[in-house]
């Protein structure tokens, strides 16, 4: 499956973005149509276009480093039901499978339930790329994604990284010590402010354990 590069050509020509810190989303400030922006990180941008509804390009920021290894863990993949797949490659670009569904962030910030089989879903894909001699990082509510009631897996971009991450972990063991017990079925919406606050704190948190020790 491949897009047509007179297609792909007109978002690299025309798209600009830009990355002002490692630690924040990459802003984008123009998209031509009919692209549109699908999300943001803090090294990339996604983008679909309507005559390629089930691919995504995902294009990295000028000056951000990290795509040959990016390309290298969808190499070790494969083919899989629970993370995109790589179809195409450039100099900053990959052309992906696009996978549909609703961030956990985002279903936190609207309050739309998780279900308990979406967490153990990502437990068996993050299993399945251990087992392919993958390291999962920097895995959090904004790159799992719902669908369906089931869990599914965005951004492999750290998977080569070997140091520890405990970011699933921590998001996890609260998903079942609060959210599950206390807030899974009372549709209570949490301010954006809230939750990036949250966010904020959470890596304040780990910078200060790490510094001491």
């Amino acid at each position: 499956m491949k897009m047509d590069q007179m297609v792909l050509r007109q978002l690299l020509r025309e798209v600009k973005l830009a990355s002002h810190s490692p630690d924040d989303p990459v802003v984008v400030s123009y998209t031509p149509e009919p692209w549109e922006l699908v999300g943001t990180g803090n090294y990339a941008a996604v983008f679909g276009h309507p005559d390629y509804p089930d691919l995504v390009v995902k294009l990295y920021a000028p000056g951000r480093p990290g795509i040959e290894q990016e390309i290298d863990v969808y190499r070790k993949l494969g083919e899989t039901q629970s993370f995109p797949v790589c179809y195409q490659t450039g100099e900053n670009y990959l052309v992906l499978k696009r996978i549909r569904g609703i961030s956990l962030f985002d279903c936190l910030r609207y309050g739309i339930p998780i279900q308990p089989a979406v967490m153990e879903d990502v437990e068996q894909a993050l299993a399945e790329a251990r087992a392919k001699g993958l390291h999962p990082h920097d895995v959090h509510a904004k790159n799992v994604l719902m669908h369906l009631g089931r869990g599914y897996l965005i951004d492999v971009s750290d998977y080569y990284k070997q140091s520890l991450d405990t970011k699933w972990r921590d998001l996890r063991k609260a998903y079942y010590k609060l959210y599950l017990p206390f807030l899974k079925d009372r549709g209570w919406k949490i301010p954006l402010w809230v939750l990036d606050g949250i966010r904020k704190g959470y890596r304040y948190y780990k910078k200060l354990k790490r510094w001491l020790g």
